[in-house]
């Protein structure tokens, strides 16, 4: 698919069919996520495979926002390598899971998934959850499948461009 459709065709999918991802799909959607650019190349991104049914009934713990997925992906970063600007500190470290992570949404609607960005969640309560690591930061979740509902009506609405973008 033309990458611009990609982006105009790709909903956020509030439901899915019940049907597993298959792991090919699986593999392809993190090697997206690999292949992301990152501050410094430092690649921090630590991405967890949610797709167990004890970890699905945890997941649901956190968020009611699970849709019926088989899979989830959370994307976090360890922020004991992310890159640090030197003029105020700033970690890098959410903007690079971020990256990773829209890479990863388009993948999985290039495969004919559907995904859905989830970041109502306590981060804190995620990582006790799944037991990570203090280094490990949650950014976002991807329940991730087949979609089993069409777009929002207002999924097509957008500003127009000069709404947006301003020349200086």
């Amino acid at each position: 698919m033309d990458l611009l459709n990609l982006f105009k065709e790709r909903y956020s999918v509030r439901k899915f069919s019940g049907k597993k991802i298959e792991e090919e799909k699986i593999n392809q959607i993190l090697e997206a996520g690999r292949l992301a650019p990152t501050a410094v190349n430092n690649q921090p991104q630590r991405i967890y495979v949610i797709k167990s049914e004890e970890a699905l009934d945890k997941l649901k713990t956190v968020t009611p926002y699970t849709f019926n997925t088989q899979t989830a992906f959370l994307i976090c970063y360890d922020n004991t390598i992310s890159w640090k600007r030197p003029f105020d500190g700033m970690d890098f470290g959410y903007i690079d899971a971020s990256i990773v992570t829209t890479q990863m949404m388009l993948e999985i609607a290039n495969l004919g998934l559907g995904a859905t960005w989830v970041g109502y969640f306590d981060a804190k309560v995620m990582s006790k959850t799944f037991n990570l690591p203090e280094n490990i930061i949650p950014v976002a979740l991807l329940p991730a499948g087949y979609p089993d509902a069409a777009p929002s009506p207002r999924h097509a609405e957008r500003l127009a461009i000069n709404e947006t973008v301003k020349y200086i």
